[in-house]
Order: C-alpha cells, then sequence, then structure tokens
C-alpha cells in the first residue's frame, strides 16, 4: 500500500499545530525516506575530464597565490547533490589540487580522513607526522583523521593530484573542523619502505612502529607490477583488483572509505558487481568506456567519474595493445560498518 496520505489532506490548523510544537508527521514523507525495494540516491552519473578542468586549475594558480589560499583545489561536485553541497557522493568529496614550484600548503590537521591520487608532476612531497612521503603519478598517499599534513614542492613543474575525502559523512554528523599548525620536523622512518615487502614485519626488538597508520604511502610502480603479474600469473581470472590496506590490520587503508586499483586487459570489457555504494572511478593509465544505465563516458588519462548505488557498471579497455589502469573510490568500508552493505545480481 503506497497511498498513506498527503500533507495537504490534513487540517491547516493542525499542520500549524504540529509546527507550532517541532513536530512533522511521518505518514505523508515515509515512503519518500524509505522507498520500496531500492533507493533513490542523489549522486547522478557525473564525469569531470581532466584536460578541460587543467586550464582552469593552472588559472587559478595565476590568480590565487597560495598564502590566500592554503589549498588551491577544485572541487569535482555532483550536480544531483547540488554544485553548493561540493560533494561527489553522500559520503565523498573529490577535487583535484595545485601546487606550483616553490610552494608550500602549510600544515593543518582536521577530523575528515584524505588521500592524494598523485595526477601529474614530479618533486613534490606530502608530510604526514614528520613523514616526507614523495609525490609521483599513481602514487596514493593517506592523511588520515587528525593526523598533521602539509605539502611542500621543490620541483620545477606543476603538481596535481585528486583529493578523496569523508567530507561529506563527517560534516552532516557536524564533526567536521580543522587545525592550524607550523612546519613539521622530518623524520627519516619511511613506512612504505618498511612494510615493501609482502608477508614481513619488523621485529619488536625493532621498535615496531606502534602507529595506526603504519603505511602512508603506496607507490603505483609496486602497485602496478602487482596487478601485472596477477594477470599473468592467473590468466584465467576476469577482475584483477587489489585493495589498499592497513598491513597492521589487513583491514581497509581508512575507515570509511575503501581504495581499489583495477587492471583492464586489452580490449577487456567488465561488468562489476552491481553494490549498493556509489563508486568513483580515476584513470591512471590508458583509455576505458564507463557504461551505467543512460550514461556513458570515456575516461581519458586522469579524467574522473562516479556512478550511484544500486546500478550496473561496465568498464570497457578501449585499447587493444595495453592494458589500463583504474583508481576507485568507494563507500563500503562505512556501509559494512553499519551493516547495509549490499551486492546485487
Amino acid at each position: 500500500m503506497n497511498d498513506l496520505g498527503r500533507i495537504e489532506d490534513l487540517p491547516a490548523e493542525y499542520v500549524a499545530a504540529l509546527t507550532e510544537r517541532n513536530l512533522v508527521p511521518l505518514w505523508p514523507s515515509l515512503r519518500g525516506v524509505m522507498p520500496a525495494n531500492t533507493p533513490r540516491p542523489r549522486t547522478v552519473a557525473t564525469h569531470w575530464p581532466y584536460q578541460g578542468l587543467r586550464p582552469l586549475l593552472m588559472e587559478a594558480g595565476r590568480l590565487t597565490p597560495i598564502e590566500k589560499a592554503e589549498r588551491r583545489v577544485l572541487v569535482l561536485a555532483n550536480p544531483g547533490h547540488g554544485l553548493e553541497k561540493m560533494q561527489a557522493s553522500s559520503a565523498m568529496y573529490l577535487g583535484i589540487q595545485l601546487l606550483m614550484p616553490g610552494e608550500w600548503a602549510p600544515a593543518h590537521r582536521h577530523t575528515p580522513n584524505a588521500v592524494r591520487m598523485i595526477i601529474e608532476g614530479e618533486g613534490a612531497f606530502t608530510t604526514v607526522e614528520g613523514e616526507k612521503c614523495p609525490m609521483s603519478r599513481g602514487d596514493l598517499i593517506l592523511t588520515p583523521t587528525g593526523l598533521w599534513h602539509e605539502h611542500g614542492h621543490d620541483g620545477t613543474d606543476p603538481v596535481t593530484w585528486l583529493d578523496v575525502l569523508d567530507l561529506p559523512l563527517v560534516y552532516y554528523l557536524e564533526a567536521s573542523y580543522h587545525v592550524n599548525g607550523s612546519a613539521q620536523p622530518v623524520s627519516p622512518e619511511r613506512g612504505d619502505e618498511l612494510h615493501a615487502v609482502g608477508g614481513i614485519l619488523p621485529t619488536p626488538f625493532f621498535q615496531r612502529s606502534e602507529k595506526a597508520y603504519p603505511v602512508l604511502r603506496y607507490p603505483w610502480a609496486s602497485v602496478r607490477a602487482q596487478l601485472l603479474h596477477m594477470a599473468h600469473s592467473h590468466p584465467y581470472q576476469e577482475s584483477i583488483q587489489v585493495t589498499y590496506i592497513n598491513p597492521n590490520t589487513g583491514q581497509d587503508a581508512l575507515n570509511i572509505l575503501g581504495f581499489y586499483a583495477l587492471m583492464l586487459k586489452p580490449g577487456q570489457r567488465l561488468t562489476l558487481p552491481t553494490r549498493s555504494t556509489a563508486v568513483v572511478f580515476h584513470l591512471i593509465e590508458g583509455g576505458v568506456q564507463v557504461s551505467q544505465p543512460g550514461h556513458e563516458c570515456r575516461l581519458d588519462e586522469a579524467d574522473t567519474s562516479c556512478a550511484p548505488g544500486y546500478v550496473q557498471v561496465t568498464l570497457t579497455n578501449l585499447r587493444q595493445d595495453q592494458p589500463s589502469f583504474v583508481f576507485m573510490a568507494d563507500e563500503s568500508p562505512l556501509q559494512k560498518k553499519l551493516g547495509i552493505y549490499e551486492v546485487r545480481s
């Protein structure tokens, strides 16, 4: 039964009495907040071509010095949520950030978790709690909740990266804030080097790190080599994908969002499972067609797109002679913790 009555059916004086007491009748809105069988996400399929936004990002570099911007970012906003909301999905924020040679984005820390997927340029770095993480194309760098971080650039060309934050969720929970800080002293320890070989960890008498996030940088060279090895050793495996994890726990690298790298074999067409979570696709290498109901787009290198939950997405490698590599982000760690994660056939 879907006819639960409308607010217009109620006497005006009754509605006024409810409003005066900060009360709302549930039944006229019940099917709006709990629709039958499948949610009605506000997130819509959206495509952000890098070559279209890059000139605007470089112009921002000329128009606004880093001292006035602190973080020079163009936000990838999903029109389904409204551009003013600055969110790509219900829980994900995306932005493309620019750092010019010689610039320093000062240290701060904040409650939202963030990752950086490096797009172009060399010579920049992110320092997180004193650990200096070099930035190269395809590297993933974590700046987890509450940790001090800053960005610097010793190179000669602009460096850009994709920011992915759980800002919409933390803001919705009324828990979003930041604290400014000063330049951090740099430690010689590098988590990505201590954990560079799978299956081994420093023993306790080596003073094994007690950090909640022992790895902050995931080098693309290592991730890419692992994907190629998996494809070679399992030639009949359809989906060649890795998950970025915390080596101390074996769980996702961060608590709220999940991050993955997917390799498509030459000419491969891969239909992903229909899942309850929105997904972001960012192309590291190659060329990929992203197809979902009512929307298709071509991802060239550094392009980004998103898909809402509960839709079927198909990825097609447009290169017939080379693999393509896609970075993905989703909200599955959060949904699994809440017990609402689904995979539908």
